[in-house]
């Protein structure tokens, strides 16, 4: 269910609406109906207005239907209120989230940080459902101290729970900072893959760098991060990270309960910005994942626009030279078939050149330990082969000057 404000616009409403119904499918639901109510401003009390509520909730009776879902996120009070008339679970937009989120968590910090957002989400929605029980009595070893209610002690126990996962967390974060120091080390650039989710992400990972990321076809198929080494045609290592996808109207929560998995974004050299092109909301999808890039403070970082599953277009190769004219460093390719990827090596290479080098060396023959080095860690220009020497000119990051600084001759 959802509200079409008369200030906005009708089809952002069936937009919005039909996501919803792709993600209550997403979670195990069987769709039934829906419903929509114009409206100058939610209701305060009800989020619909309180008779459409009640002739709703005639259909859902009628109907069998346990579970009604709100595009919105829903107050406390208007939770409760829409139980009462609805006499079933009502969940909001985000509630239905965390849900999948939680179905999707597989390692110990993903179910973490999911744990960590439905409890916030829990917490001011403790409802006074044990009112009727007695107080309890005070005295030696009662924490709450005499006269502490049950939900007081549910909130203390929840709020308990926050500050412990809390902790751990920030160990996390404390975890990725010592890995990123390593990656430092070896100079590596990070890139870090963002889209809206089923944009086709994984697939792209798995594509370039042959992991085995689970890539469906469903609404947030990944959700712990994954990073994979990349060699570049430039003989260039790059360390690509898979992230979770985003959505429009993201929770809030969730995103604060992801800070440390979306650190990876926010510390990146490069965002490569998956868009699924084939979506008729494609370019609405490109404004959701803009806004979360903003408000974990991402904003503005180099990104390539990557324009994703091109082999569904068809006959719509207009709605791809649209994206392209207003991106005119951005990729069209299709991760699925392999169109494309040549070109987005090539401008990752460009995209992520480092300040190089260009010299020439001069190596012994008998060295071949160090002719290897060249190549592994340089851009070997052009090479040629001498009686005693082989001479190469070549691009070598500027860490490695010394190593090879006994066999340059000159500058290129």
């Amino acid at each position: 269910m959802g509200v079409e404000l008369k200030s906005g616009r009708a089809a952002a409403t069936r937009e919005a609406l039909d996501e919803l119904a792709e993600l209550a499918a997403t979670a195990g639901g069987e769709v039934i109906g829906e419903g929509i109510q114009k409206l100058e401003t939610p209701s305060a009390a009800t989020y619909i207005g309180k008779g459409k509520a009640e002739e709703f909730a005639k259909y859902c009776a009628e109907h069998n239907i346990d579970t009604v879902i709100f595009d919105d996120e829903l107050s406390p009070a208007q939770n409760r209120n829409l139980e009462k008339i609805f006499n079933c679970k009502t969940l909001d937009r985000t509630a239905l989230i965390l849900d999948i989120f939680a179905q999707r968590a597989r390692t110990r910090e993903g179910k973490m940080q999911i744990e960590l957002a439905q409890l916030q989400h829990l917490l001011p929605r403790l409802t006074r459902f044990w009112g009727h029980l007695s107080r309890q009595s005070g005295g030696i070893g009662m924490r709450g101290g005499e006269g502490e209610s049950q939900l007081e002690a549910d909130r203390r126990k929840v709020q308990e729970r926050i500050d412990k996962i809390e902790r751990d967390l920030a160990t996390v974060v404390r975890q990725r900072a010592t890995q990123r120091s390593g990656r430092q080390r070896n100079n590596w650039p990070l890139a870090s893959i963002v889209g809206y989710t089923n944009a086709g992400k994984s697939t792209l990972l798995n594509a370039l760098t042959g992991a085995e990321v689970l890539a469906k076809n469903v609404l947030f198929a990944t959700l712990d991060p994954t990073t994979r080494r990349l060699r570049l045609p430039t003989n260039q290592n790059v360390l690509l990270t898979d992230t979770v996808g985003f959505i429009r109207k993201l929770p809030h929560g969730l995103v604060e309960s992801f800070k440390a998995t979306l650190e990876e974004v926010v510390q990146a050299d490069l965002l490569i910005h998956v868009v699924d092109t084939s979506h008729e909301q494609a370019e609405e999808q490109i404004q959701s994942v803009e806004a979360v890039l903003k408000e974990i403070g991402a904003e503005g970082k180099p990104t390539l626009m990557v324009f994703n599953k091109i082999d569904r277009l068809n006959d719509h190769r207009q709605t791809l030279n649209h994206f392209l004219e207003h991106h005119p460093n951005g990729v069209a390719i299709s991760a699925a078939t392999g169109d494309g990827m040549p070109a987005l090596l090539a401008e990752l290479s460009s995209q992520l050149r480092p300040v190089r080098e260009f010299v020439t060396v001069s190596v012994p023959h008998e060295k071949a330990g160090t002719i290897a080095r060249l190549h592994e860690v340089g851009q070997v220009i052009e090479r040629r082969y001498y009686g005693k020497t082989a001479r190469f000119k070549v691009r070598i990051p500027p860490q490695h000057h010394a190593e090879f600084a006994k066999f340059i001759v000159e500058p290129a």
